[in-house]
This record gives C-alpha cells, sequence and structure tokens, in this order.
C-alpha cells in the first residue's frame, strides 16, 4: 500500500523570513540615516561659498566701473522723477546694498531706476544673500562694515557678513569653525 503525503501549500512568509528582511532594513537605516544628516551642513556650506563667490564678483565688478569699492562713497543723491533714490551714508551697509542692489551712476549714487545717467548695475539682482548657516545678512544690521583695509578676521560666532570697503574684502562674520575634516573657519570660506 502506498500512501502520499502531500504537504498544503502555504501562503505567506515564515516569522524567520521576515525577521531577515527587518533585520537587513535596520542595518542599511543604520549606514544611510547619518549620510544625510552630515548632507545638511554640507549644503549649507556649499551655499557659503556660491554666495560668497557671486558677492566677491559684485564687488570686483563695482570696483572696475566705479574706481571704488561698493560703501566707499555715499549712495544718496538725487535720481530722476519717480524714481526712489539710495539712502545709504559713506562706509554704511545701508551704501553697499544700495550700490550693489540698484543701478548706479559713475559717482556710486544709486537709484532704482536705470537710464542714461544711472546706467551701472545693479550687480545683485534681488537682494544680498543671506548668509546660510545662520540665516543673516540681507538686512543692513546682517552686514558690519570696516574701513580697516586690512585681512577681516571676525572674533564673533553670530554670522551674517563682515566687508571692509578699502580692500574689498567680504567674509562671513563668525569664527566657528565648518563642519569638515579640517575644520576650517568660517571667515576663512
Amino acid at each position: 500500500m502506498s500512501t502520499s503525503f502531500k504537504r498544503a501549500v502555504s501562503k505567506g512568509f515564515t516569522l524567520i523570513e521576515l525577521l531577515i528582511v527587518v533585520i537587513i532594513l535596520a542595518i542599511l537605516a543604520a549606514i544611510v540615516i547619518p549620510q544625510f544628516s552630515n548632507s545638511t551642513s554640507d549644503a549649507k556650506e556649499a551655499t557659503l561659498d556660491a554666495n560668497l563667490a557671486a558677492m566677491r564678483s559684485a564687488i570686483e565688478q563695482y570696483k572696475i566701473q566705479h574706481g571704488v569699492y561698493p560703501g566707499a562713497v555715499t549712495a544718496v543723491g538725487t535720481c530722476p522723477t519717480g524714481a526712489t533714490p539710495g539712502t545709504g551714508a559713506i562706509n554704511t551697509s545701508q551704501a553697499v546694498i544700495d550700490q550693489l542692489t540698484m543701478a548706479t551712476n559713475a559717482a556710486g549714487v544709486a537709484c532704482s531706476v536705470a537710464d542714461a545717467t544711472f546706467r551701472f548695475g545693479p550687480y545683485v539682482r534681488q537682494a544680498i544673500p543671506n548668509e546660510p548657516i545662520n540665516n543673516i545678512g540681507s538686512l543692513p544690521a546682517g552686514i558690519v562694515v570696516s574701513t580697516a583695509g586690512t585681512p577681516l578676521a571676525p572674533s564673533v560666532t553670530t554670522g551674517g557678513w563682515a566687508y571692509d570697503t578699502k580692500s574689498g574684502q567680504i567674509v562671513m562674520n563668525s569664527s566657528a569653525t565648518d563642519s569638515s575634516k579640517n575644520s576650517r573657519v568660517y571667515s576663512t570660506h
């Protein structure tokens, strides 16, 4: 007599199979999650470098066309009818903002409307970019202006921008260090 043993076909996964999949997912998550936590600070530092490069280019372009750096002369003057004049006095952060974001004449007077007299600029299209690490900098209070003409070495960790009207140097106004392996001071970016 021959007997045949037939097994019932089981549907689904066994407990062991499910545990193996969960363990593999946990291992992958442990590898991937630290990579994403560093990417935020890396992105902010890359944005800092890009913002500094753009602002340094704008400052140099202004210097080429005017013979002085932004802020070294007043932005206040007479504009065409209906245009808004700049309000920044000499060696102030408002003068730097006005002269980089508005149309200027040969003397550095800033105006909201470009014409044959106000034919230079704007050098920065919308606004001075924020310093991305602390999100400070587009307002006059976020730009510390110096007239020393010496290399800037900020001693604060608050952030924003530090700018010198004699040398045209612009740096992040922070002595804190970045997240790189070399731990560079932000003001050296």
